[in-house]
């Protein structure tokens, strides 16, 4: 993340985001879309997320919200840490 730019400004955080078990695995698209994968389920949550500052809210598709952090390149997130993937 480029020094004192809000991961809303710099759009660092699309992209997959995984656990150190890489159990659970946020894919944040590009156009304010999620796709959550758990373990070998792929896709068992979908919905929009919305990043503002260095916070983001996720609405899945039946309705249930959610929020988290992101701080020194790492989304802080329901109790989990979740680190981008590289390429």
């Amino acid at each position: 993340m480029e020094k004192n730019k809000t991961m809303e400004e710099t759009k660092d955080y699309i992209g997959l985001w995984v656990t150190k078990d890489d159990h659970i695995r946020h894919e944040l698209l590009a156009n304010n879309r999620y796709d959550e994968a758990r373990g070998n389920l792929k896709s068992a949550y979908q919905g929009s997320y919305k990043v503002t500052g260095n916070h983001i809210d996720y609405k899945d598709d039946t309705g249930f919200t959610a929020d988290g952090e992101f701080k020194e390149g790492i989304l802080y997130h329901g109790g989990m840490i979740l680190r981008k993937e590289k390429k």
